[in-house]
């Protein structure tokens, strides 16, 4: 239990070499675009110079372009008749003399992807990610923005792949620093990613950070049985908590235990109350954990603060085959599921819970089109997960996912060579350097 056990510190960084750029975005007809190794986005040239034989436009007469939608948003492209001037050269004396805090600052807003080609322009950058300052600065600034993990293993190697929603490309990281025992993608959270696995008869945790390659197991559990896992990140005392809920196998005996980062050990809570539960599927929003049941007909609610479990009778709607419980932002929280008894009348709807009224509210529902080619057949299993607000669907068979944005209202589609594993799993991933498994 030697080296894999222990809470690997491994100092080691990503280097530019090791993070490979993947495959390719898909807009909404599914047409795969080649992603710039320069820009690192899928944007087409809608300049004056770049469209042979168009009429140049004066600015006070512009001209509206409206695209398809791309990535997250529907575009509006303005083209303007003005001559487009060279880059302005850099003066390299007068960059090489900025205070090393406007350096940093700068830096911080820098993609994480992108910070590592970076790091080969000179020893000082090398050492970036070393750097308190720059790390305090990184912290500070706004998330990069929403990002998809998907992991898998190739004869027992892991892979993984993460694809920038922001930047609209796929990106390689090395998982060759997780144990063989890592099998489960249990989920992740400001930055950490969480793992779980048995090795031998012992069911074990692990939290990383991909970026840094940093990991480390978490101590036993009171209960040496297989669990249902979640992890939770509270970015302003830079701690983390796991929580283990019921035994996958049924087990109803088995208590609530939570793990706290700030103590590094797992305290036991109350058992959840006898109910049927209708999926293993949990969100985490609000400070609360919810599950669905079948008996009592509702929501099982955890409050982390109290520890205890408590029913809410929200009934689901009808006709319902199969439902996800996403969590938005703050107390959001979202049914997803398929609609209908016969194949040819299903349809994919979201609902939101009604926390005054305790019932589920219609939201949206998924266009025909995109139904069909997500579930070509009325039995096919789809996966379901969300954060911020953003929903992600992902089908068997597809190898490629469907994102509905719930404030804007637009459904795009998602491609990649990491989507067509048949065995790969998949989560939202907000990448932070300043994320700690400490």
């Amino acid at each position: 239990m030697a080296a894999a056990e222990e809470s690997s510190e491994s100092g080691s960084r990503l280097s530019s070499s090791q993070l490979m750029k993947d495959e390719t975005f898909c807009n909404e007809e599914g047409c795969p675009k080649q992603a710039s190794p320069i820009r690192g986005s899928a944007s087409r040239n809608t300049s004056p110079s770049g469209r042979v034989g168009s009429r140049n436009t004066s600015p006070s007469r512009q001209k509206v372009v409206k695209t398809k939608p791309r990535g997250l948003d529907e575009e509006t492209v303005a083209t303007f008749g003005k001559a487009v001037h060279p880059d302005v050269q850099m003066e390299d004396s007068i960059w090489a003399m900025l205070p090393e805090d406007l350096l940093n600052e700068i830096l911080a807003r820098v993609p994480p992807f992108m910070i590592f080609r970076l790091r080969s322009v000179c020893k000082r950058w090398n050492l970036i990610l070393q750097d308190n300052s720059f790390l305090k600065f990184h912290s500070e600034v706004p998330s990069h923005g929403p990002c998809l993990l998907t992991f898998w293993k190739n004869s027992q190697t892991p892979q993984c792949s993460v694809f920038s929603l922001p930047l609209k490309t796929w990106y390689r990281i090395p998982f060759s620093f997780l144990p063989q025992w890592a099998f489960w993608l249990v989920g992740s959270s400001g930055g950490l990613v969480c793992f779980s696995g048995l090795d031998g008869l012992i069911f074990k945790a692990l939290v990383c950070n991909p970026l840094t390659q940093t990991w480390r197991t978490l101590p036993s559990m009171h209960y040496n049985q297989q669990r249902q896992l979640i992890m939770v990140v509270d970015r302003t005392d830079k701690s983390f908590k796991v929580i283990a809920t019921s035994d996958i196998y049924g087990d109803k005996s088995l208590p609530t235990e939570v793990y706290d980062s700030k103590i590094d050990k797992w305290t036991v809570h109350q058992i959840m109350p006898a109910v049927n539960l209708c999926s293993s599927k949990m969100a985490y929003c609000d400070s609360r954990l919810y599950l669905e049941t079948l008996s009592p007909l509702g929501l099982m609610m955890y409050r982390l603060d109290s520890g205890y479990w408590e029913h809410i009778p929200a009934k689901f709607p009808r006709s319902l085959l199969d439902g996800y419980l996403v969590a938005g932002t703050q107390k959001r929280l979202f049914l997803v599921g398929r609609i209908g008894l016969y194949s040819t009348l299903q349809s994919m709807r979201i609902w939101e819970l009604d926390h005054s009224k305790i019932m589920w509210v219609e939201l949206s529902r998924m266009p025909p089109k995109y139904f069909r080619a997500l579930l070509r057949l009325s039995a096919e299993r789809f996966e379901c997960f969300g954060q911020d607000n953003l929903i992600c669907f992902t089908s068997w068979n597809q190898g490629k996912g469907l994102i509905y944005d719930v404030d804007k209202k637009v459904w795009s589609w998602i491609a990649g060579c990491a989507l067509q594993s048949y065995n790969s799993q998949v989560c939202f991933y907000e990448p932070r350097f300043d994320a700690s498994v400490q």
